[in-house]
């Protein structure tokens, strides 16, 4: 009895959640881990209360979990109201205010906005995050290589935050050392160089716990001749620490597990199709797409217009980015996914409907 009573109130771990599926004592957790959750209030805390709430949390999505070998399942209604959409995500890139300097020059100006708020990564399952305007990933941030960039940062959080883009820019402009306390503001200037496939994160030391916390998002810089015209998408791979135990209990791709095996993302024989693909997984050495019954040109950093891979599975540490370019022939549903099992069996799967 003891051994069962310690498994009901110990916090369910990542590998614990994939041993109870298995083992089809979902039903007891979640039913016990249910009434622990309604304890939790609305307003998380932080520290010992954060941890509690994370934990609870975590386990709310167990019992809508069905028995393994199910996958692509219709219905699962998702909930209105606050939150991440990951549809319109997928294909929202922010090309910033656009005006023409004197000399001729394109200028694109943003405004980012740091900001605590609890954001939902399944059905029913909400993580205590620091945010870039209020979702994770942040948004999505597009220009063209030779852009004048300007990069308006306020800081609304708890805490101190910056933004570090990757790519080429001045050193006063790495958002290393121009720490924004809370309520203060940083506006971040410097041409956009190389095209390619970039991200951006916080870099406020520990580093891992702003990352992991969700202050990160896409930066892609177009090269001078557009690519040619295909359907663009960008995904950008994460996970969530719901437990705050240093392990990843959810795994996603555009912050909420499962989407696109519930909503399939739709596309017609012979669309070109772009994937602007990045990693920011904290706690993971690595993280990885495979697209299934398909290849895909891998352009490794998106800086060579010619230069590619052709392959059906790329794997990426933290920090790495590129472009997949392929197109489906035949139609039907396809899976795509990370190549860690424990990964995809955690949220980080979906699916393309591909219509004749």
């Amino acid at each position: 009895m003891k051994r069962a009573w310690d498994l009901i109130m110990r916090p369910l771990s990542r590998r614990g959640f994939l041993f109870g599926a298995g083992a089809g004592s979902l039903g007891v957790l979640g039913g016990r881990l249910l009434e622990r959750a309604e304890e939790v209030p609305a307003a998380l805390a932080a520290g010992a209360a954060e941890a509690a709430a994370g934990s609870a949390h975590a386990t709310q999505y167990g019992p809508s979990h069905e028995a393994h070998g199910t996958v692509g399942r219709a219905g699962n209604p998702w909930p209105a109201g606050k939150g991440m959409d990951p549809a319109k995500f997928l294909t929202t890139f922010d090309a910033g205010a656009v005006t023409r300097l004197p000399n001729g020059r394109v200028q694109r100006e943003y405004r980012i906005t740091a900001l605590d708020a609890e954001v939902q990564v399944a059905p029913g399952v909400w993580f205590p995050a620091w945010t870039y305007n209020g979702t994770v990933p942040g948004p999505t941030l597009r220009c063209t290589v030779g852009d004048a960039l300007k990069i308006h940062f306020f800081n609304e959080a708890s805490h101190p935050h910056t933004i570090h883009f990757h790519g080429i820019h001045p050193a006063n402009m790495d958002g290393v050392f121009e720490q924004v306390p809370p309520g203060g503001r940083f506006t971040y200037e410097f041409p956009a160089e190389p095209f390619g496939a970039f991200l951006y994160h916080c870099h406020t030391m520990p580093v891992k716990k702003h990352i992991h916390k969700g202050l990160y998002g896409a930066f892609i810089v177009d090269p001078p001749t557009p690519r040619p015209k295909a359907t663009e998408f960008v995904m950008v791979m994460n996970g969530f620490d719901t437990d705050l135990d240093g392990e990843n209990e959810f795994y996603t791709v555009n912050g909420v597990a499962n989407y696109y095996v519930e909503r399939p993302i739709p596309l017609k024989v012979g669309e070109p199709v772009r994937i602007y693909l990045v990693n920011v997984t904290e706690f993971d050495l690595i993280n990885s797409f495979h697209l299934h019954a398909n290849m895909f040109r891998l352009y490794r950093t998106g800086t060579s217009l010619t230069h590619y891979e052709l392959t059906d599975t790329v794997m990426l540490c933290q920090g790495e980015r590129c472009i997949l370019e392929f197109t489906y022939r035949p139609p039907g549903r396809y899976m795509f996914h990370a190549h860690q099992s424990e990964f995809a069996e955690l949220g980080w799967m979906g699916f393309f409907d591909v219509t004749a």
